[in-house]
């Protein structure tokens, strides 16, 4: 790559080349009153809601919740957006990064049409305006972010750094989309937002949209001054420019000058992302851009109060929330409140019914060109299922169960890489720099790593970097996931796999996202969108080398606080299993499905047929493992987890080497959500057959891929929950031999052995000798282990007996 395909363009600060006319220039200005208008009537009307009487007091809402700090701006930008939409009948969406900044993009979305088509009683007259502003932040009614509720939103302002990344996400594969993102910025001072920003060094010009970002700066957050509000303009421009941008600078208060400067700097925006993806497509070459971005520094609660009770308001904090708290108290902050909304001319702006003027109506776009009516906004529209190949065609031949080892996520990756070939343009694969790692690296057959930034000789050994790559890898688990849910959420399908240490990293998106989901179930009119899929590798029981601090499992007990209706977990125990499982999540719309499953070898149970019964159950009897049939069990062996199902194994042949006569149950989970009752999750047994399974009065022995209080909040309700003892991860470990690792946290075949002896009532007199031999074979192994730096072959590369 040249180095003057990089040269950026000068930045531009406060242009006029494009200028409006008096007529527009008046129009968008009163567009944007009407905007403002209905952005703080909702923060503090119920009644009167055009001001067609003089303000009572008991028109105020009893509780004033709402931000309008943010608000100004984002519909400033909203409608220069629309402007442009309707000039070159452009293909955009908007997201507001700006947490609680609704009223700012529910007013546009209400004064286009979208929000009283969703949601009639909404309607556009004067008694829908009263129950708009009446449910703005108010039980049963509208949400101060731009939730799941709010049409034309894939992203709900608040997240805290990820309205970058979700804006990428969005535009990856959408050639024609633009996608606008107000930034706010205390946002912007988050780590997730300052990473995001290097995501145009993966836009792909040829096959890509484009993302415009609208750093808006208003001076503060809640009550703080924001960083990057109080560097100087060099300083600012030096950082965007850094980070590969090309900014331009929109600065003032004066709303003439700044619908002026706005009109001109951002067509200026959308006609160089016009050239820039023009002069790509047309040599074919998808070289790295210096894509535009703007800057907008405007006063926080732009156009409110200018003070109150002789304290600054407009562009300072005191605007970030409600300005005027106390108007139902005070008759003097209620003078004011009604001057400040009639400064906003209603008159004006409505006619007698209380719809947009025709001559304002007019400035919108139509139908889908409505940014909160565009189908992209609402992914499952335009979804189309995914073409899978037949995943049976991929499976380990297994002979002969636990006689054969095998990496459990190679043949996922064979997988994996097909469908990259089947969906070249719906289907990505997301990793932070592990897919190869993590023996997923036959994708790169079908699609190298995405690379658009320079190259050099070495990286042609092995790098498998390229310009039109369909895999996604940067050491930021936040962009990635980021990316992925913005590729989700506008219709397309992902695949994200990563390390179970530094999954933690995306606790708080995987959140939001369930959340996100969640609300999407109430509202009918959003098409379902497709599963969030995400691998869990490298798992705590294969640290060999990197020790304690990579020995976290947690993230599930994470992952069961979120609704039932949208989160599964499945643990499948062998490579046939985990494609079962691969290839449902796949399938499937609307979950966050997480799945546990470790890259090392391990060995293999299942034949395909097997793996798919046992996974299409959730949790079942292995025969193999088990000689209770016909009769009650002595102790029912429970697994869940690759390293504890092996383990489990192995103490059932030591149990039946000492104990001929002990009957044994052995039960494999692989969907963790059985264990719930059905009453709680959509995958839980009735507690008749959670109670034929596990018996309700015999000793259950547990061992558990995580924390083991987990499966004790997932069962505390089952009849037999007394008896049941689980040996999971207890924080115990650091530089350990697989087996050490097992034996320091108890999951390891001989302590599980030696539990049974403990709990089952006829071998707590006999089983001494045999608890004496188990403990000999445990010190011994753990001694090899110290002085060899390895497990004991016999026991590190043990099998089922033949």
């Amino acid at each position: 790559m040249s180095a003057t395909s990089l040269e950026p363009q000068a930045a531009v600060a406060g242009t006029t080349a494009h200028t409006l006319s008096d007529e527009e220039l008046r129009n968008i200005h009163a567009y944007w009153r009407a905007c403002n208008y209905l952005a703080a009537g909702m923060i503090y009307l119920r009644d009167n809601p055009l001001l067609r009487e003089p303000l009572h007091k008991d028109q105020i809402k009893s509780r004033l919740l709402g931000h309008w700090g943010a608000s100004p701006a984002l519909s400033f930008t909203y409608i220069h957006l629309n402007r442009l939409i309707k000039k070159y009948d452009l293909d955009a969406i908007f997201l507001a990064g700006p947490g609680h900044g609704a009223p700012g993009v529910l007013g546009p979305v209400y004064l286009e049409g979208t929000y009283s088509e969703v949601f009639p009683n909404k309607s556009e007259d004067v008694a829908g305006m009263k129950t708009f502003f009446k449910e703005f932040s108010f039980p049963g009614g509208i949400g101060s972010h731009c939730t799941a509720e709010l049409p034309g939103s894939i992203h709900e302002g608040g997240e805290l750094g990820y309205s970058v990344s979700h804006a990428f996400g969005a535009a990856f594969d959408n050639p024609d989309l633009i996608v606008a993102v107000v930034v706010g910025d205390g946002e912007s001072e988050t780590g997730a937002l300052a990473t995001s920003w290097h995501s145009n060094k993966y836009l792909n010009p040829v096959r890509d949209g484009a993302v415009l970002p609208i750093l808006n700066l208003n001076g503060y957050k809640i009550n703080n001054p924001t960083l990057l509000s109080r560097i100087s303009h060099e300083e600012l421009e030096s950082l965007f420019k850094g980070y590969g941008w090309t900014p331009h600078f929109v600065e003032g208060s004066d709303p003439e000058e700044m619908h002026q400067k706005m009109a001109a700097t951002m067509e200026r925006c959308v006609l160089d992302i016009r050239r820039i993806q023009g002069e790509a497509r047309a040599s074919g070459n998808p070289q790295r851009a210096r894509w535009p971005m703007i800057v907008l520094r405007s006063p926080k609660g732009w156009t409110g109060p200018k003070e109150v009770d002789g304290h600054h308001v407009e562009g300072f904090w005191r605007a970030h929330q409600v300005p005027l708290a106390g108007v139902r108290e005070n008759p003097a902050h209620l003078q004011l409140l009604e001057e400040w909304l009639r400064s906003y001319k209603p008159e004006e702006l409505f006619d007698v019914s209380g719809r947009l003027v025709p001559e304002l109506k007019e400035l919108a776009p139509t139908g889908t060109r409505r940014m909160s009516a565009n189908p992209h906004a609402n992914g499952g529209l335009i979804r189309r299922s995914l073409r899978l190949p037949d995943f049976r065609d991929y499976a380990i031949e297994v002979k002969q169960s636990g006689r054969v080892a095998a990496e459990n996520t190679r043949p996922l990756a064979w997988f994996l890489r097909d469908i990259v070939r089947e969906n070249p343009h719906s289907f990505r694969v997301f990793s932070p720099d592990e897919n190869t790692s993590n023996k997923l690296d036959a994708i790169y057959e079908a699609s190298k790593k995405l690379w658009l930034a320079d190259y050099l000789p070495v990286d042609a050994d092995g790098g498998e970097l390229a310009p039109d790559g369909r895999v996604l890898e940067m050491l930021s688990e936040h962009t990635l996931e980021g990316w992925l849910e913005g590729y989700l959420l506008t219709g397309r399908h992902g695949f994200f796999s990563t390390y179970e240490a530094f999954v933690h990293v995306i606790d708080s998106m995987f959140n939001m996202h369930a959340k996100w989901l969640a609300s999407s179930l109430e509202q009918k009119w959003r098409a379902p969108i497709s599963s969030l899929n995400l691998l869990i590798t490298s798992t705590v029981w294969r640290q060999d080398h990197n020790g304690f601090t990579h020995q976290d499992p947690g993230f599930l007990d994470l992952v069961v606080n979120k609704s039932p209706e949208v989160c599964r977990i499945y643990m499948p125990p062998d490579a046939n299993s985990l494609l079962s499982v691969a290839n449902h999540c796949l399938n499937s719309t609307g979950y966050i499905n997480v799945i546990v499953s470790d890259k090392q070898k391990h060995l293999q149970y299942m034949t395909m047929e097997e793996a798919i019964v046992h996974c299409t159950k959730g949790l079942s009897i292995w025969k193999q493992a088990s000689n209770d049939e016909g009769v009650e069990p002595d102790v029912v062996m429970a697994c869940a987890g690759d390293i504890p199902t092996k383990e489990s194994l192995a103490a059932v042949v030591l149990l039946r080497k000492h104990f001929p006569n002990l009957k044994i149950r052995f039960i494999n989970v692989v969907d963790l959500y059985r264990l719930v009752p059905c009453t709680e999750h959509p995958h839980g047994l009735s507690d008749n057959d959670f109670d034929s399974l596990f018996t309700k009065d015999k000793p259950i022995i547990f061992n558990f891929h995580g924390y083991p209080w987990l499966i004790h909040r997932l069962t505390y309700r089952r009849c037999n929950h007394k008896n049941l003892h689980v040996r999971g991860y207890k924080e115990k470990g650091n530089i350990n031999t697989p087996l050490d690792l097992a034996i320091k946290n108890q999951i390891d075949r001989f302590s599980l052995a030696m539990d049974v002896i403990d709990r089952v009532p006829s071998l707590q007199a006999t089983g001494a000798h045999a608890k004496e031999e188990l403990r000999n074979m445990q010190i011994e192994c753990i001694d090899y282990a110290y002085q060899n730096g390895i497990d004991k072959p016999e026991e590190d590369q043990w099998m089922w007996p033949a």
